[in-house]
């Protein structure tokens, strides 16, 4: 469940950057009028070392453990209903988007945040995939690759064709009575199951109203939100059920129709509240939602996480 690793890291990286910015001052949080060298000098020695650290620890923990092989390819496209391409994506913008609002933040010009800032996020996770290629347990997959770059891609062109972010890919989670079934898997606490449990995740693409339609009166921050899930997954594959000895599960697709809010259209001109904003803007607010799924299934959630 490579995407497990991501996310992992993601959430790390959000909460090295939320943490530095609580131990500084405003002024100090505001970006930078014209390339500051300092800035950038600490921005690539602080990327470079939690990348660094990040990738020595995964390699310790999460591939000694297995015997390694001549570098492979895997097929996995058709594994979790594809979650876990969805989590890729997810993690490959998010990543992006920290590393152009780093270089931002030193006074880089535009070019070098989309290129280079832009860029962290399928670099870093074309390096896990290169790890996963020499393990014998998993394989390098065209199919994650693919979502890593479309991930960046929807950060970049959204700034090369607005120049700003309409659309943004959001988490949220709830927990899921299949992860009893296999704990091993999806985990057996809390904290695990919400990297592990593809059941319980889902992934949204809020789009900001105001964004699209700038002469209205929709509050600037109000978004509606695409969500797609999935269910009734215990294994990667269904036919693989019978191998484990679990009870049959129904698997089914899942997709949502929600509100949102877009926390960097409220107003402030506090720069720490902008980044806590700004960090915490990639978790989909809780909210009602309309469900659809398999056999035109409709449903109603009234509080939908």
């Amino acid at each position: 469940m490579k995407v497990s690793k991501v996310l992992l890291f993601f959430l790390f990286v959000l909460k090295f950057s939320f943490g530095f910015s609580q131990s500084g001052v405003n002024l100090f949080l505001k970006p930078s009028d014209s390339l500051n060298k300092l800035r950038l000098k600490g921005v690539v020695i602080s990327e470079t070392a939690l990348a660094s650290v990040a990738l020595v620890g995964l390699n310790q923990l999460w591939y000694a453990d297995y015997p390694q092989s001549n570098f492979h390819f895997i097929n996995d496209n058709d594994e979790w209903l594809q979650m876990d391409k969805a989590g890729h994506v997810f993690s490959s913008y998010h990543l992006g988007s920290f590393g152009a609002q780093t270089l931002k933040w030193s006074g880089c010009d535009r070019k070098s945040q989309l290129l280079y800032g832009a860029g962290l996020g399928f670099g870093f996770l074309t390096v896990v995939e290169v790890f996963d290629g020499f393990s014998t347990e998993w394989g390098a997959s065209p199919g994650d690759i693919v979502a890593n770059a479309t991930g960046t891609a929807l950060y970049v062109s959204q700034e090369l064709l607005w120049k700003e972010q309409r659309i943004v890919p959001k988490f949220s989670f709830h927990t899921s009575s299949y992860a009893s079934l296999r704990p091993n898997v999806l985990g057996a606490s809390l904290s695990e199951q919400v990297f592990k449990d593809y059941n319980g995740q889902t992934y949204w693409l809020s789009a900001n109203l105001q964004s699209f339609f700038k002469q209205s009166k929709i509050p600037k921050w109000l978004s509606v939100a695409l969500g797609y899930g999935a269910d009734g997954m215990v294994t990667g594959r269904s036919e693989t059920v019978v191998d484990f000895s679990y009870p049959a599960t129904k698997r089914r697709r899942q997709f949502y129709l929600s509100l949102d809010a877009d926390l960097t259209k409220i107003k402030t001109n506090s720069h720490f509240l902008k980044t806590f904003f700004a960090v915490f803007n990639s978790i989909k607010i809780p909210a009602p939602a309309i469900e659809f799924s398999g056999s035109q299934r409709v449903k109603l959630h009234g509080f939908y996480f």
